[in-house]
């Protein structure tokens, strides 16, 4: 048995949407994004498991070195802050199980205009939205129209409407001419 501990830190980060709170690790938590927007959907994590146990916790989403926690409606940061870093830091020492998604970054399928549009989201927007504690998933392009999901902090956000539409969709329609617009897919 080893003797050696690490020190796990932990320290927060306000996300653009309020509802949502990003609590970072100074360990790798998982290389893919999983998202567990509802309590039952997180039945095969014992992480999320764990933290749907809280009454003021309503989404949990996994990406890199952090997990970003959304609050139920009437909760106050400044009460739940605490007790949720407490959680996680404990969380992560003790290797609380995430589960993985088996899909690879950069294993991009389809036709040409497909493969270039699904490039530029991994390496133009999923740095800067994993940034703000979420994550964005290509769906679909079909007549000009990009389909994404939005996860994380980013979804249900205020600011994701002007991100999609005055960031994203610039953007593609930019580097790509054949996009006309860019659409989020309900959840």
């Amino acid at each position: 048995m080893s003797t050696t501990t690490s020190n796990i830190n932990v320290y927060t980060e306000g996300t653009p949407n309020p509802a949502t709170m990003k609590f970072l690790v100074n360990k790798l938590l998982t290389n893919n994004s999983v998202d567990f927007a509802t309590k039952e959907s997180a039945e095969k994590s014992q992480f999320a498991k764990e933290l749907y146990k809280f009454n003021f916790v309503n989404g949990v989403f996994f990406a890199n070195n952090f997990v970003t926690i959304t609050k139920t409606e009437g909760s106050d940061w400044a009460d739940i802050e605490p007790i949720l870093k407490e959680f996680v830091k404990g969380a992560v020492e003790s290797e609380l199980k995430i589960q993985e998604v088996e899909a690879e970054q950069g294993n991009f399928e389809g036709t040409d205009t497909e493969i270039k549009i699904q490039q530029i989201l991994n390496d133009y927007v999923r740095p800067a939205v994993e940034q703000d504690g979420g994550a964005i998933s290509y769906k679909s392009f079909n007549e000009g129209i990009v389909t994404v999901e939005l996860r994380g902090s980013c979804s249900g956000c205020p600011s994701s409407t002007i991100t999609l539409k005055a960031g994203i969709e610039n953007l593609l329609k930019r580097m790509v001419p054949e996009v006309t617009e860019v659409v989020s897919e309900a959840l």
